[in-house]
């Protein structure tokens, strides 16, 4: 589609499908995808709710496409290539664009209407675990089991009330006067043994917890080969 400008020529800035998704998304990263409307995406804008209406149809074709936007900003894994190593980035680079853009953890396997972005990531995952010799039904399973995982990890980091191994006890302290009664001696355990030790990230259980899914998958894909 050719690109126009706005109503005004020359006050306004020129609008296109691309830009109009790209300011969705701003809009859905200040402030979470309930935020995102057609007269808050016309506002960011700075034009009138109908210039966006000539670039998308409906809220859920902005949907679709900045769902696809964010796959698209998910590396690709290479077929061919070490597994383990593809597979790896693929899942570090999904978690750092779902930390990025935490409204689209609940909208990436929703949509029923895939873009072009989002059928090259699929197809990319499904075409290196059958190119490591997956099986079919492996790579289904392994395929959901990552996702399952890397959706779920995301999801929970997005919820936690603090940022980073730095916070971690500034929120832990006013919850740890809640076991002074002896309740809870498991939890109090491992809050001061290891949850709040130095250097303790809750990030590395991403890495560790990834490991375990890999080193699982390379059993039972030697078991089945």
């Amino acid at each position: 589609m050719t690109e126009r400008t706005d109503d005004s020529p020359g006050e306004r800035p020129r609008l296109s499908r691309e830009r109009v998704l790209w300011a969705a998304v701003a809009v859905a990263d200040a402030g979470g995808i309930d935020s995102l409307t057609i007269r808050s995406l016309s506002q960011s804008l700075g034009t009138k709710p109908m210039s966006v209406y000539y670039y998308v149809a409906n809220k859920d074709e902005i949907l679709d496409g900045i769902v696809d936007l964010v796959f698209g900003e998910i590396e690709l894994p290479e077929p061919g290539g070490d597994w383990r190593t593809e597979i790896r980035r693929r899942a570090d680079s999904a978690r750092r664009v779902l930390r990025a853009h935490p409204w689209a953890i609940g909208l990436m396997e929703s949509r029923t209407s895939p873009g072009p972005a989002t059928l090259r990531h699929h197809d990319a995952v499904i075409a290196t675990l059958r190119a490591a010799s997956f099986s079919q039904e492996l790579t289904a399973h392994a395929y959901a089991m990552l996702d399952s995982y890397t959706y779920g990890f995301a999801l929970q980091e997005a919820g936690l009330p603090f940022e980073g191994s730095d916070t971690v006890a500034d929120v832990a302290e006013p919850i740890m006067e809640r076991f002074s009664t002896g309740e809870y001696p498991h939890l109090v355990e491992m809050a001061t043994d290891y949850y709040l030790r130095p250097g303790y990230d809750f990030g590395d259980e991403f890495t560790w917890g990834l490991d375990l899914i890999l080193d699982a998958l390379a059993t039972r894909a030697t078991a089945t080969t």
